[in-house]
């Protein structure tokens, strides 16, 4: 089962200067973890001479990166030289504001078997955005569970006795997916009390969203938390 992304092109300019501010917007988080921590937590683990244009999409939607290497892709796509100009990437319209989309020269394959051509950024990830209208499964193959579960919902409010099991599925026509898996997560705690340590985590997940009804998100979210001196969350 090969899912094939089948949008027409709608591009929205491959250059402005909004474009470069919106993709910062969207990494502060990571951008303010960065002010406040030591060099050396930022280094690839295994790259001393960090080159973005290196970074596979692919391995960035597979989860094959750890955070610092992730987010050094990720900000590099706001500069002047941007790897996503390099790569042939074109910017299309999003319908969401939280993301930043992408039309790519050719076909990608992720989780094995389904290709598309359009990935998505957000403030913690990348996807790609799938032509798959029910990514249960995905989600099965993947083994994650959604977190949402429109069903579960729907048999509260049929038990519930207020309305009828058909009633509430017809209200209830958007069916949320949102689901994760933990796939790695590392502490590097402060060397001393006055110090900063950093908690990373590196996630699997699927998701559906109202804007792109029909389509499913497939990729991976780094988050990065700084922590202080006792090792809590700042």
């Amino acid at each position: 089962m090969t899912s094939k992304d089948g949008h027409g092109h709608g591009h929205g300019g491959n250059g402005t200067a909004a474009e470069p501010r919106r993709l910062l917007r969207l990494l502060a988080p990571f951008a303010a973890a960065i002010l406040v921590l030591a060099p050396s937590a930022l280094q690839a683990e295994e790259e001393e001479d960090f080159d973005p244009a290196r970074i596979s999409e692919v391995d960035a939607i597979e989860c094959r990166l750890d955070v610092p290497t992730y987010t050094g892709f990720a900000m590099s796509l706001s500069e002047e030289d941007s790897p996503a100009d390099a790569r042939g990437w074109e910017k299309v319209a999003s319908k969401s504001p939280a993301i930043l989309l992408y039309e790519l020269p050719a076909p990608i394959t992720v989780a094995g078997r389904y290709e598309t051509r359009r990935i998505a950024f957000s403030s913690s990830g990348i996807f790609a955005l799938l032509d798959l209208p029910d990514p249960a499964p995905l989600a099965k193959e993947q083994q994650i569970e959604n977190a949402m579960d429109t069903n579960a919902l729907i048999d509260a409010l049929a038990a519930s006795g207020k309305v009828t099991r058909a009633e509430a599925e017809k209200e209830i026509k958007f069916r949320k997916f949102l689901g994760e898996k933990l796939i790695r997560e590392d502490t590097e705690p402060a060397k001393d009390k006055d110090g900063y340590g950093l908690n990373t985590k590196v996630t699997r997940t699927i998701s559906t969203s109202v804007p792109y009804v029909g389509k499913t998100f497939y990729g991976c979210t780094y988050r990065m938390e700084v922590l202080d001196g006792d090792g809590n969350p700042l």
